[in-house]
């Protein structure tokens, strides 16, 4: 467990920099903005695109695969809003619960998989990027809606397929599938390029989840903050454990899988919960402690999974 923790530690010692950083308005907010749309737009698309345009494909390995994230998503995402519900909780506290028990966030996922397992736990984590994305925006926003009503404004299924189609990130992962299965191999220049942005996209992301904390609403009640916890961290983990072993995935896809499983809720739940409804103090709270809470919970949980499968 030492070596994962330590593996990771890099990883949150960089969120926290960049918390802290904007905190002090190093070297100014407009900054982080601006960085923010940087790695949305051009540096996270370059690494997608490189990883699965370049990456050895096969195709029903990657249908198990991705199956097996989906499950562990579907499972979290069931438990958090059942327990919200049993437990009579309102419903813009219900929805946050649910966003932090089953959202995942992608940009620390993918820095950890790198960390951890490579090049090769990376280019797997770029799948896992495009079988989450789509599902996660469509099924959020269409609980969310169901639980306080459209706040779009005539309809919700059109934005959010026009928001998925203008996507970077899953463009460029569907791009880079496609430019894969045609099977023309690397162009020069254009590939190293992309391979040099890419390469710049994670550790300023992870200065960018830093600075995007926000601290306020810590004070939010226990129990939901509990019960996200325990979707996203156990439930989410747990069923991809389960799933991995019934679709027999490699242990590298499996590790993979898990680290989405057991990363942090999204950063961009506190932005989703504040249009649609949600209670945005809470969701602030649920993303922060889930933060600090998991650079102690993942590395015990990669490190029972490899002991398991091994």
């Amino acid at each position: 467990m030492i070596g994962i923790f330590v593996s990771i530690a890099p990883v949150f010692l960089l969120i926290v920099l960049g918390h802290v950083l904007r905190r002090n308005g190093i070297p100014n907010v407009e900054f982080w903005n601006l960085n923010d749309k940087l790695v949305y737009w051009v540096l996270f698309p370059c690494l997608l695109f490189y990883k699965t345009s370049t990456l050895d494909l096969d195709l029903s390995s990657a249908a198990a695969f991705a199956g097996t994230v989906l499950a562990g998503f579907a499972a979290a995402a069931v438990a958090s809003l059942m327990i919200a519900r049993f437990a009579g909780m309102a419903n813009p506290v219900a929805s946050s619960v649910l966003q932090g028990g089953a959202r995942h966030n992608t940009f620390v996922a993918l820095a950890i998989a790198e960390r951890v397992y490579g090049v090769d736990g990376l280019t797997i984590a770029a799948l896992a990027t495009a079988a989450l994305i789509p599902v996660t925006n469509i099924s959020m926003v269409t609980a969310m809606v169901a639980l306080h009503g459209d706040r779009r404004g005539g309809g919700f299924v059109l934005p959010i397929l026009r928001d998925l189609g203008r996507n970077p990130l899953l463009v460029s992962v569907v791009l880079g599938l496609a430019y894969n299965l045609t099977g023309a191999g690397e162009v020069p220049v254009l590939h190293d390029t992309l391979n040099l942005l890419g390469a710049a996209a994670l550790p300023i992301v992870l200065l960018c989840v830093g600075a995007n904390i926000r601290l306020q609403g810590l004070q939010a009640s226990v129990l939901p903050t509990v019960v996200s916890v325990v979707g996203k961290l156990v439930v989410f983990p747990a069923t991809i454990l389960v799933a991995a072993l019934a679709l027999d995935l490699t242990m590298l896809e499996t590790l993979v899988a898990l680290v989405f499983g057991a990363v942090p809720t999204a950063a961009s739940s506190y932005t989703l919960a504040r249009q649609m409804g949600g209670d945005a103090p809470l969701m602030a709270a649920i993303i922060t402690i889930q933060t600090a809470v998991s650079f102690i919970t993942l590395p015990v949980t990669l490190t029972l999974a490899e002991r398991f499968l091994s």
